[in-house]
């Protein structure tokens, strides 16, 4: 495990290194690269699409401004837990949910990479650290800690590919031999389908269907039907497209075989988002010439000659610009679509078909370091869905620098599933207020953790955060930044980065691309897709910017092959034969 410079050295860096030498470099670079003289780009949201949208367009020398409505950094960003700190410590750090940097993210790393911080060679990205271990912990049960490999070589056949997925389900799960067999199937029916398969049969099928959920045990269903989409990526099992969840799990299972890694199959910032990350792009993009506008929500755009005229903000200014990148998220995307626009770009109405539900976080914060699991842990029977991390044990700016000093750990909490009752109240998480939402969720913990040993104290907690996107509404929950799930058919209404309005680029985890998942991946892939598309109408000769694809295993494209002509055929996949 590396463990990256001090956080003065870092500090430092980060005013020098992105303020000063790369800064300088990179305006060179965009002015060599040819890009027009004078076009101006304005950047609709400033979370991870934005960012990179902005990163890509400063580099090549593109009059950029990012206008965001809130805080830089969007979901990814930092949360100080106001009125916490004393004696000049800053505050609680809290967050909307912790950052997880799976192994096979190809595009997102390739940006950090290039976000400059003194001391570290790769940059940001040399801030990221695999962890070695992850819980599964099971209620009134024995829990799995799970070691983590770094990296594998590849099998070098279909027979030892699927035997090694088997074994790693073995490790992780207490299902039958007859299951994991099943199981281990459905997973190589999917990874041997061709995309035409993928597209035209997956794509329209629910993951719950795919794997018969409703015929199979309850451990199946707790850890392969529900586990693997509301635990991971916070999808219901009913809904979600197996095209998505199947896609996942390959590369899930493929990274520790070593196919496609950036690094480990499980990474984390070594420090707070901000400190480890967007502090650091930031001060590199100001380097670069771009200009942010907070507090700059906005809410219309204007239309003239088919092209965007002029962006409105609530407080009644009017941004002029000759490029548009909307880097928003969906439900706060498609209520730009005016009758105007939809009238030159009809299949933007389909937006609304898309599906959103909650994913937020809570961190609790502990007296005493807490040892639960040197990585994630997931509460497999808890009712609302809920993974973890303990964060000290993984930062170089240690807790008790924060609040008054006494704060020792922070165990950072998702909660997946928001529509299901809990334990103590009987009512789903949205229905409950703040401080029933924490009693809730440290009753789910403890039904976890405390059922062989007590691995969380009352006496120990010191206090609690929750996402500030969640407000309560006196009977229920609202949610300012919900999540998009992919389900079952939802890539017909998904939007192309760029469109029909010819300067117009949307950005953003709901447009098309090869991640297909609600991820800091997909708003980044997203972005360099909406780039290119400006460069390529701005007739700009600068280089294009970099996309990456997910990586599927090469000893399986015979069986691809042979699957394309059977699925011409209207056959079954040659390994979808249901026993």
């Amino acid at each position: 495990m590396r463990w990256p410079v001090s956080r003065r050295t870092f500090l430092r860096g980060t005013v020098a290194a992105g303020a000063i030498t790369a800064g300088a470099a990179s305006i060179a670079r965009g002015v060599a690269f040819g890009a027009p003289a004078g076009r101006r780009v304005a950047v609709i949201g400033g979370g991870v699409a934005g960012l990179t949208a902005a990163h890509e367009l400063g580099e090549r020398g593109f009059d950029v401004t990012v206008y965001e409505a809130r805080e830089l950094g969007g979901k990814a960003r930092s949360i100080g837990f106001a009125g916490t700190g004393r004696d000049g410590r800053p505050d609680l750090p809290g967050e909307h949910g912790f950052r997880f940097f799976p192994g096979f993210y190809q595009n997102l790393p390739e940006t950090m990479r290039r976000i400059p911080v003194a001391g570290n060679a790769d940059g940001v990205w040399s801030n990221l650290l695999t962890v070695p271990e992850a819980r599964f912990s099971r209620r009134d049960a024995d829990d799995v800690l799970l070691a983590l490999p770094e990296g594998l070589l590849s099998p070098a056949s279909p027979e030892s590919i699927s035997e090694t997925i088997g074994a790693t389900l073995s490790t992780m799960t207490k299902m039958s031999s007859q299951e994991l067999a099943y199981f281990t199937n459905r997973l190589m029916v999917f990874n041997t389908s061709c995309d035409a398969r993928r597209f035209g049969q997956w794509e329209h099928t629910s993951w719950h269907d795919f794997v018969h959920g409703n015929q199979r045990s309850h451990e199946f269903r707790a850890l392969i039907s529900r586990s693997l989409t509301s635990i991971m990526v916070a999808a219901k099992e009913n809904l979600a497209s197996t095209r998505t969840i199947g896609a996942m799990g390959e590369q899930f299972l493929g990274n520790p075989l070593g196919l496609g890694n950036d690094g480990g199959l499980d990474r984390v910032l070594n420090n707070t988002t901000n400190a480890a990350w967007i502090d650091p792009w930031v001060a590199h993009l100001r380097s670069l010439g771009v200009r942010f506008e907070t507090d700059a929500r906005v809410d219309a755009l204007s239309v003239r000659d088919k092209r965007i005229s002029a962006a409105r903000t609530s407080s009644g200014k009017t941004i002029d610009a000759d490029y548009f990148i909307v880097a928003l998220p969906v439900e706060q995307a498609r209520k730009l679509w005016s009758s105007e626009i939809l009238s030159l770009a009809p299949e933007y109405e389909a937006m609304n078909n898309l599906f959103v539900d909650w994913m937020n976080g809570m961190q609790i914060y502990f007296r005493s370091p807490l040892n639960i699991s040197r990585g994630h842990a997931a509460y497999v029977d808890s009712p609302w869905s809920l993974t973890s991390i303990s964060q000290n044990q993984l930062w170089t700016t240690k807790l008790p620098s924060f609040g008054d000093g006494t704060v020792a750990d922070c165990l950072s909490v998702d909660i997946s599933d928001w529509n299901t009752p809990g334990m103590l109240y009987g009512k789903p998480a949205k229905e409950c207020t703040h401080e029933e939402i924490f009693r809730e969720v440290w009753a789910q913990l403890t039904a976890h953790l405390n059922d062989r040993e007590q691995l969380l104290r009352p006496a120990d907690a010191h206090s609690w955060f929750l996402d500030p996107g969640i407000t309560w509404q006196g009977s229920r929950n609202d949610n300012a930044d919900p999540l998009l799930i992919n389900t079952a058919g939802s890539w017909d209404s998904r939007p192309n980065a760029r469109g029909p309005i010819e300067n117009l680029f949307l950005a953003g985890d709901y447009v098309r691309t090869d991640i297909d998942l609600a991820t800091m991946e997909g708003a980044n892939e997203s972005a360099k897709m909406a780039v290119n598309a400006l460069l390529d109408v701005a007739g700009s000769s600068a280089p294009r910017a970099t996309t990456l694809r997910l990586r599927r295993t090469p000893e399986l494209e015979p069986m691809r092959a042979l699957d394309a002509q059977r699925y011409a055929q209207g056959l079954p996949n040659i390994l979808d034969v249901q026993p």
